[in-house]
């Protein structure tokens, strides 16, 4: 059925299904490896029918490529918002990289295992999703991109600074001390890597704040 002509009931309980899917196969992938993982496994998992899967997605590689759309879109979608509410707050674009910061890390504490997955895809040549991997990793960028590039224009950040290596930078920087942070120092809150993070924000892009 084709979710335009789908009732709200049809599409809510269709997203939902593919929600499970999702979380079943990101959890399962980054537990034993996408080539170890059945699509057998993936509808046990999710507490689906094996013909429900293929349902919703034409092949479990089909299903991890959306996996990826999905997750890295949540993530943009998180950072965005917590941008421009930073702005709307009466921030400034600083303001607005903290909050970034501090959304990107509520999401990997929300999702470890997908932005396991995520980090360690990023590393590959050798997937079909390959180009979808780069695509959607570029449109969570190009978010901080445009916070660099507003603050630079409005002197806030020097004109020196190169926007896109900053902005990877920067999305790096969150993930990598992030996942460090669920391996190896749990005992850490949110607040604490926050604070850290935003300490060598202030420093290090900020410059004459």
């Amino acid at each position: 059925m084709d979710s335009s002509s789908a009732t709200p009931g049809v599409r809510g309980r269709r997203e939902a299904t593919r929600q499970k899917l999702y979380e079943a196969a990101v959890t399962l992938i980054a537990e034993q490896g996408f080539s170890a993982t059945t699509v057998d496994e993936i509808a046990e998992r999710a507490g689906v029918a094996k013909g429900t899967v293929y349902y919703n997605f034409a092949s479990k590689a089909v299903l991890f490529e959306e996996l990826l759309r999905h997750g890295v879109g949540l993530l943009t979608a998180s950072l965005r918002e917590a941008a421009e509410s930073a702005v709307r707050g009466g921030g400034g674009r600083v303001d607005a990289l903290d909050a970034m910061i501090r959304a990107g890390l509520v999401f990997i504490d929300r999702y470890p295992a997908f932005t396991q997955l995520y980090v360690a895809e990023l590393w590959r040549t050798n997937r079909a999703w390959q180009s979808t991997l780069m695509v959607v990793r570029q449109e969570a960028v190009a978010v901080v991109e445009g916070v660099l590039r507003e603050g630079v224009a409005h002197g806030e950040f020097s004109e020196e600074i190169d926007v896109p290596l900053t902005a990877a930078a920067l999305v790096g920087m969150v993930l990598v001390a992030a996942l460090d942070w669920k391996s190896f120092q749990p005992e850490r809150s949110l607040d604490d890597v926050h604070a850290a993070l935003s300490r060598l924000l202030q420093g290090r892009v900020s410059g004459t704040r």
